[in-house]
């Protein structure tokens, strides 16, 4: 099984040295032709490049200059309410042209994408840490772009961060509302020292939370996987309490365990009838399928969505799975993660014809495209940034913690979650590695 994940990782890992414009390190959104660059996608290559590194995928030197690159683009790109701007108040676009930088679709200004940006030039900072002059620049810039990001502002006056903003119509009328990936993103505003979140803005969001019951588990709910898992790429929060965790006597880690075992039980149960379904083909999360259609089967009504933010137990769900939510899962619970990964690449062949690693989703009730999969599925066409990232970074997570140990030594993370009150875990001691797949 080391074998199948070093090589999962390795051919994962390659859609960002291939899908990116080297001279500003923009990385494509999806492999779609003439698609924008994704900041999410562009910030976790940043945190993808020192797992190459190890790895022996990428030189040190190949490394530094892809990541000096990115770095310098975003710090020199235009900041301010031009409507072909790249950011604005430390923040930037969710999609830019891949060649010049700018604005892209006349998208948002997001602040979740902008987190995953930041994140990955943190870890980028905390790493390449020798006393040479480009790797000194890098923790120059990656600290320099952290500070400049105005969190205050993202409130807009509010309890809770916005969404985003555009220069055409100010900010969106939505927050962030309920678990979800904002854990990092309060983590990162918390612990600015230049432009930070109050604590109470914390507070105000942890109060939208809903513990549930489902499929034997109490959890924090939260639909999509992927929201049970990107802040944890970044964070080490086993053993991690803040109050709302401690009145519930967990942690956000198990709760990702108990939600990545709702997701294996839901599939095995599978309560809407879907084809597939079962003990090794699991993980619903926000993802390409092969809508918008509606269908007859079996005497069943079928509506299949095209992308969209699909969850469990209540759904949506119309039979599309991402084998890239299962495989992120793999910290939380290896023992159903493991044979999953296994039976996609030995039995699925779902990596077999693929590019970079495994196909970014998979429908085998929908009746088109029967040709692509070995049991006749409708298999999605492309790769995302967003789903290739966590792929690798959870990965080694599992195996080295590397990304989790550049973060712990990251003074601006430490204080981020002081200040929304969590205890224990590695900000008292450092945890054990018992999580570690080699050996």
């Amino acid at each position: 099984m080391n074998d199948d994940l070093e090589t999962l990782q390795r051919e994962t890992f390659d859609y960002f040295i291939h899908e990116a414009n080297p001279a500003n390190g923009l990385i494509r959104d999806k492999t779609e032709a003439n698609w924008p660059a994704s900041i999410a996608a562009t910030g976790l290559a940043l945190g993808c490049y020192p797992v190459g590194v190890k790895r022996g995928f990428m030189s040190r030197k190949a490394a530094v200059e892809r990541t000096l690159a990115t770095l310098r683009f975003f710090w020199n790109s235009p900041q301010g309410t031009e409507p072909d701007a790249t950011g604005h108040r430390g923040f930037y676009y969710h999609f830019l042209d891949i060649e010049t930088g700018r604005r892209a679709w006349r998208c948002e200004l997001s602040t979740i994408d902008s987190t995953l940006l930041l994140a990955g030039a943190l870890a980028a900072g905390a790493f390449f840490d020798r006393k040479t002059k480009v790797e000194a620049e890098i923790r120059t810039l990656a600290d320099a772009l952290y500070r400049r990001a105005d969190w205050r502002w993202a409130l807009n006056k509010g309890k809770t961060v916005t969404h985003g903003w555009t220069p055409e119509t100010g900010f969106l009328k939505y927050r962030w509302k309920g678990y979800d990936e904002a854990l990092l993103l309060y983590v990162l505003g918390l612990g600015s020292p230049t432009h930070p979140l109050p604590s109470s803005s914390y507070t105000a969001w942890s109060a939208t939370f809903r513990w549930l019951h489902a499929y034997g588990q109490d959890y924090l709910y939260a639909g999509p996987l992927f929201i049970h898992q990107l802040s944890h790429v970044w964070i080490d929060l086993r053993g991690l309490q803040d109050t709302y965790m401690r009145d519930k006597k967990s942690d956000y880690f198990e709760n990702s365990r108990r939600a990545t075992l709702v997701q294996h039980r839901y599939a095995l149960e599978n309560p809407r009838g879907f084809d597939g379904y079962g003990e090794h083909c699991w993980g619903i999360t926000a993802s390409d399928g092969p809508g918008p259609s509606t269908i007859k089967l079996k005497g069943i009504e079928r509506r299949f969505l095209d992308y969209a933010a699909r969850g469990v137990p209540f759904g949506p769900d119309d039979g599309t799975l991402a084998p890239w939510a299962a495989v992120t899962s793999l910290p939380f619970a290896p023992e159903i993660v493991l044979p999953t990964i296994a039976f996609w690449i030995h039995k699925a062949k779902l990596k077999s014809t693929r590019t970079y690693g495994f196909a970014s989703s998979f429908n085998p009730t929908h009746p088109q495209g029967k040709a692509k999969g070995a049991f006749g599925w409708w298999v999605s066409s492309w790769h995302f940034g967003l789903d290739e990232g966590p792929v690798v970074l959870m990965i080694e997570n599992v195996r080295s913690g590397l990304i989790w140990r550049l973060m712990r030594s990251c003074p601006y993370i430490r204080e981020g979650l002081q200040r929304a009150g969590f205890e224990g875990g590695w900000l008292e001691q450092l945890p054990h590695t018992s999580l570690s797949v080699e050996r």
